[in-house]
């Protein structure tokens, strides 16, 4: 019997707590999205039924995690929560000094801050939103490195996440004197929530040490990631979760985290590097904005809630129906006609909307234009990750550059919605795609300089009807 694989994927946890959901009709959701310009980031909560916005900081914490915050030490400086904090992460990672920070995009900036020149570059496998705005805020370059693999959205390659180590290799050896450092994100968020592989973080790591350059971690969904190198990596399957982390932390001299994620932290990050140097110019940058390096713009029951929750993340359990949940939603997608980047990540379902929305040209934005039929016909909320979040101009021209791909993230909550709310969104959206060709384009009408995804303004093209 115990050989007998279910079909069935039930949560592994007992539901203590409710909130209900909004339930609004499509005419009340129609009038949000006007007021809100058709930003969902500018959508109140109260109208959105189903938040897959993000998976950042929208965990439901554990009895554990509660009681840790009842028992925290709120003292302004040198807290035992602090102690338990700095011990957990430095078991994880075997860095040394640890920095807590208010949230991840807060690591970023100081690191970017304490290590950045102008002119300089940044390599990664590729960058996510926040990450690269703190790079250009500093002056310098973000550059983009994806491997090969990631180009077809519809490959199975497992690792579609890993870095192109020819690239970054030429990258180093023709701009020795001009990089400063480079990123890992695990799991890779922009392309898909797609995992790095630890031959992949290995080699990248040799390349690293050969040219003298720092390699920094951006591991928020670490756990993640390390499930994935158990299940396709081989070898890899006889190890636990932390053993593999362990050695994922390894090959980098430092690591960043959005603690929001893989440690069902509500807010939260750290920073944690090797170097002596490093990590007291990050902590006299940090006391003018984060606070004391004991508490980095956190309260104690804070610090404690993540301590608890970066040990949670390593349950094989919970990362199983984390895993089988996701693959479960984007199936279902895909069956019905959505065209999804594949594999499923690990804590989202990208679907590629340029494919299936195939009658918007690209600076439509096809990817805002889907994540706006999916909360006025269901009432998800949902992110582009296309033009609108990670396109550039051309610095001669000044012209829009699309980016790669024009997908829609729909991220999972940890451990906040069940079976039946990811089953009444796949009936909805079955229902949605049939009309999908009257879906509108969209145009920007007003944006600020940096991360415009978030705060800029849209209005709907009306669509040509074709000539009789």
């Amino acid at each position: 019997m115990e050989l007998i694989k279910a079909k069935t994927i039930f949560e592994p946890f007992k539901i203590k707590m409710v909130e209900p959901l909004h339930q609004l009709t499509l005419k009340e959701r129609q009038v949000a999205l006007q007021r809100a310009k058709y930003n969902l980031f500018s959508l109140p909560a109260e109208s959105v039924t189903f938040d897959l916005l993000t998976d950042s900081g929208t965990s439901a914490m554990s009895a554990n995690q509660w009681s840790a915050m009842m028992k925290a030490d709120e003292s302004y400086a040198g807290a035992q929560s602090y102690y338990h904090f700095e011990r957990t992460i430095q078991r994880l990672t075997g860095l040394k000094h640890v920095i807590p920070t208010h949230q991840g995009r807060s690591a970023e900036y100081l690191l970017m801050k304490a290590a950045l020149k102008p002119g300089q570059f940044v390599l990664g496998n590729t960058h996510f939103d926040t990450t690269r705005a703190n790079i250009e805020s500093a002056g310098a370059k973000a550059i983009d490195l994806p491997c090969k693999e990631n180009e077809d959205s519809s490959s199975l390659d497992p690792f579609k996440g890993n870095i192109d180590l020819v690239a970054l290799e030429h990258f180093l050896q023709s701009h020795p004197q001009e990089v400063a450092f480079v990123v890992m994100t695990v799991t890779n968020n922009s392309v898909g929530g797609q995992p790095v592989s630890l031959q992949n973080m290995k080699a990248a790591a040799h390349l690293c040490r050969t040219y003298k350059v720092p390699l920094f971690i951006d591991c928020a969904r670490f756990a993640e990631n390390c499930y994935f190198i158990k299940l396709r990596e081989g070898g890899q399957t006889h190890r636990t979760i932390r053993d593999i982390a362990q050695e994922l932390f390894s090959y980098g001299t430092g690591a960043m985290m959005s603690a929001k994620k893989d440690a069902f932290g509500n807010i939260g990050g750290f920073l944690a590097v090797q170097d002596d140097g490093l990590a007291e110019e990050i902590r006299r940058l940090m006391v003018i904005t984060e606070g004391f390096p004991t508490y980095g713009g956190l309260a104690g029951r804070d610090l404690e809630a993540l301590a608890v929750g970066l040990e949670e993340v390593l349950d094989e359990s919970y990362l199983a129906y984390r895993i089988r949940s996701v693959e479960y939603f984007g199936r279902a997608l895909e069956e019905m006609g959505y065209i999804t980047v594949r594999p499923w990540g690990g804590h989202a379902v990208y679907i590629d909307a340029a494919k299936t929305l195939p009658h918007l040209p690209v600076l439509q934005y096809p990817g805002q234009s889907l994540s706006v039929a999916l909360y006025e016909h269901i009432g998800v909320r949902s992110v582009e990750v296309g033009t609108v979040m990670l396109g550039q101009r051309d610095p001669i021209t000044g012209k829009e550059l699309p980016a790669p791909k024009e997908l829609v993230r729909l991220a999972m909550p940890r451990r906040v919605y069940t079976q039946s709310h990811v089953d009444y969104i796949l009936e909805m959206a079955g229902y949605l795609k049939s009309d999908l060709r009257d879906v509108p384009g969209y145009q920007i009408t007003k944006q600020p300089r940096f991360l415009r995804h978030f705060t800029c303004e849209f209005e709907p093209i009306k669509l040509k009807k074709p000539s009789q």
